[in-house]
């Protein structure tokens, strides 16, 4: 398939949040005074290389993502979407996705955010009750989180939420209630996390600390196993790892990411890959600002990405989803066979005990190997990255 017929993904990173979750490793940052029209220049001169480069392209999605971008005001929201529409044509069934915090404050801006262009908000909702809320370091409690949801959903055609669970000490019985109050507020997406200790969070420390106790991999393992059971039956199973939708609403921007598609990216510390390149932008606000002003872009990363990167990264990322990979595509578009792609033998192993499929060239990690994919990767894919080479 001609890259050009497939449509692009911008991808749009406000930085700024309120205060920093414990378990957050995304590039956010508190500041105090923000200039919106000194970022609105940036932001559109950033937008504006990017297009220069991906010419001809159709874009099927926006993605608002950070940070807190229910922070932005919506003027600048909607300027952003009018400056992508004059760089490159619109999919007539256009996907554009805010991420917001469900505060009293942001919800106060989704009627405009909808007059802005945005059709889809994911909130990050993350727990039900406030105890759970406020040990993720949270700022919003629960009755606010869920009357910013039920607004959402009247303002915005398709309303996606995050909830996070096997917390230090989260019985079955409680996320099995959580889970169910969760399937019945009537949303066609969720995006169901699994706590996760990451380097150089606060929640890293207080695990070192003993402070808290992550849950144990058996637990989590059956925490995981009920979550698949549970969406199933509502309606919303997994097609991809972490995330459960209905058909007609899944992540079409996310989509192009797992499926190894070209995303723009603008915005401090934001990820693109266009064509066969990497990119990615000035992590830290200041030093994205300054970039700007010497270089006309944001770009502090631009890397050349060869076959053999190329195929690891789309197995890596491919086989997160239900769908699986087309090997037989994969090998067409980056030379390699089937045998220096995948090892055929741990595939075959692995498939003797459940854990994968491969028929008719189409790869597919099974939902009983889902909950250990890390080990699965591991040993299936053969073609080697060469990135940090």
């Amino acid at each position: 398939m001609n890259a050009l017929s497939v449509p692009l993904a911008l991808y749009i990173h406000w930085p700024f949040c309120v205060s920093k979750c414990p378990y957050c490793d995304f590039n956010s940052h508190v500041r105090n005074g923000i200039d919106n029209d000194i970022w609105l220049g940036a932001l559109l001169a950033d937008m504006a290389h990017e297009a220069a480069l991906l010419p001809g392209r159709t874009l099927g999605s926006i993605f608002f993502g950070g940070g807190t971008p229910s922070l932005m005001p919506p003027q600048l929201v909607a300027a952003l979407v009018d400056a992508a529409a004059r760089h490159w044509a619109l999919d007539p069934d256009i996907e554009i996705t805010l991420e917001a915090n469900p505060s009293s404050v942001e919800a106060a801006r989704f009627a405009d955010l909808a007059w802005a262009g945005v059709n889809r908000v994911s909130l990050g909702l993350q727990a039900f009750n406030d105890d759970a809320l406020t040990f993720l370091g949270r700022a919003h409690g629960a009755r606010e989180g869920l009357a910013a949801l039920q607004f959402a959903q009247q303002q915005f055609a398709r309303v996606s939420f995050d909830l996070i669970y096997a917390l230090p000490g989260q019985t079955m019985a409680a996320w099995e209630a959580d889970l169910a109050r969760a399937l019945a507020l009537g949303t066609g997406h969720l995006s169901l996390y699994q706590l996760t200790i990451e380097p150089g969070t606060r929640f890293e420390t207080m695990v070192r600390r003993g402070d808290i106790v992550p849950a144990d991999d058996d637990h989590a393992a059956d925490l995981y196993a009920l979550t698949q059971t549970m969406t199933a039956s509502a309606g919303l199973p997994s097609y991809e790892i972490s995330n459960h939708a209905r058909t007609s609403e899944l992540s079409r921007h996310n989509l192009t990411y797992w499926r190894y598609g070209d995303y723009a990216g603008i915005g401090p510390g934001a990820h693109g890959r266009r064509g066969g390149m990497a990119t990615e932008r000035h992590r830290k606000p200041e030093n994205y600002l300054s970039a700007m002003t010497r270089n006309g872009h944001g770009l502090a990363v631009e890397r050349p990405l060869d076959a053999a990167t190329q195929a690891a990264e789309a197995l890596l990322m491919g086989l997160r989803l239900a769908e699986g990979v087309d090997l037989d595509a994969l090998a067409a578009r980056t030379g390699f066979g089937h045998a220096q792609l995948i090892d055929l033998s741990a595939t075959q192993r692995l498939a003797g005990h459940g854990l994968v499929t491969l028929e008719s060239a189409r790869l597919i990690v099974t939902p009983a190997g889902m909950p250990v994919l890390n080990a699965i990767l591991a040993e299936i894919v053969s073609v080697e990255s060469n990135r940090d080479a």
